[in-house]
């Protein structure tokens, strides 16, 4: 029988997600709902982090209790860091500096590369949940300041005053209709855009029909977790010749 080795509680769950204090509904797709991922993960909520502190205020205050979450759940085992918040983009090389495993404190740090798949005449189009509070050091933070991109924002729609009244309910049908609603206007309006990146961790669930309304590829922070996570526990290949 193999002997097998180990120092902490609990095992399999390789990626530790930091959550924001939040109240409104996580549905799969969503960060938030575990069952959005085809593996065991992890949860941490800050207490100190809400959508006021990390969008709209961008409190540096928030850093030691990010990078303390991160450092404890490393030494749980994890080999992955995600946060919950695109905006922590403004934080993420010290929450990087903060531990030895790969950290991805927003999906924008897919732009870089996904800049680098396009023609040199196209664009990267963010969609962020306030596109106004979405600025340089952002940007800075992720290493994005000089691809080209244009950056628009949900922060007018029912679904983007969700998660700053954090209501308790959200109309599906209608966060639908106002993601290809800003989608569609984006791309009408800059049509050298090649991809598109969802900023929020919230809009995953409505990747599927912004693809399929702007016919072009749509990143979001669920699949860049996959990808990771696949360079953290390969799972090998099955087949024949």
């Amino acid at each position: 029988m193999a002997i097998v080795y180990g120092n902490t509680t609990n095992y399999g769950q390789k990626i530790g997600i930091l959550m924001l204090s939040t109240h409104f509904p996580r549905v799969p797709g969503d960060i938030g709902n575990a069952t959005s991922f085809p593996f065991p993960v992890v949860y941490r909520t800050i207490k100190e982090a809400t959508a006021e502190t990390v969008v709209n205020q961008a409190n540096p205050a928030l850093i030691e209790p990010f990078c303390q979450a991160a450092r404890e759940l490393e030494a749980e085992g994890c080999k992955c860091i995600v946060t919950s918040c695109g905006f922590m983009a403004i934080f993420h090389k010290e929450l990087a500096a903060s531990v030895n495993i790969p950290v991805i404190a927003s999906s924008l740090l897919q732009v870089q590369l996904v800049s680098a798949m396009l023609a040199p005449d196209k664009k990267v189009g963010i969609i962020t949940a306030k596109a106004s509070a979405l600025g340089e050091k952002h940007f800075a933070g992720v290493g994005i300041s000089d691809v080209k991109k244009v950056v628009y924002g949900i922060e007018d729609t029912a679904f983007g005053k969700t998660f700053f009244d954090d209501t308790n309910s959200i109309d599906l049908d209608l966060a639908e209709e106002e993601m290809v609603k800003v989608a569609k206007k984006m791309v009408a309006e800059n049509p050298d855009v090649g991809a598109i990146v969802l900023e929020c961790t919230n809009m995953p669930p409505f990747t599927k029909v912004v693809q399929e309304a702007t016919g072009l590829p749509v990143f979001d922070i669920i699949g860049l977790i996959k990808y990771v996570h696949e360079a953290i526990v390969p799972r090998g290949y099955q087949g024949y010749l």
